[in-house]
């Protein structure tokens, strides 16, 4: 099962929402830009595995979110609002059924350039055929 369905459901997700693209504009990436423009949000990691019966997968994806305001402020506001679009979100998927999806973890840190400053979302989601 390949995660680019539920990764184009986030990412359409997360630009539909206000408060993500007031701080990244459309910005918001499936996968990691060759020049990337401050601040941003983009799917970096994703995970899956089989779950139980009904042919469920669960996703474990990491969305980051970098900015380089010259302080954790910008990013810690892009986690929660990136936080706050997705947990409990009910995205249209192409192909499988969206059963849950849940934002377990979120935490902010300075990059190691010392001039980015990176938040990390933590998302897992269950799917299964319709």
């Amino acid at each position: 099962m390949s995660d680019k369905p539920l990764i184009d459901a986030l990412v359409a997700t997360l630009k539909a929402a206000p408060a993500v693209t007031a701080i990244a504009g459309q910005r918001i990436h499936g996968a990691a830009p060759r020049l990337p423009t401050y601040p941003c949000v983009v799917v970096t990691r994703t995970e899956n595995r089989p779950v139980g019966e009904n042919d469920a997968v669960e996703h474990l994806l990491t969305v980051t979110c970098a900015s380089r305001f010259g302080g954790p402020e910008e990013a810690r506001a892009l986690v929660a609002a990136v936080r706050a679009a997705l947990h409990d979100a009910r995205p249209a998927l192409s192909g499988r059924r969206l059963v849950t999806l849940r934002v377990p973890y979120a935490d902010v840190f300075a990059g190691a350039d010392r001039e980015t400053t990176l938040g990390v979302v933590r998302v897992r989601a269950v799917t299964e055929n319709p």
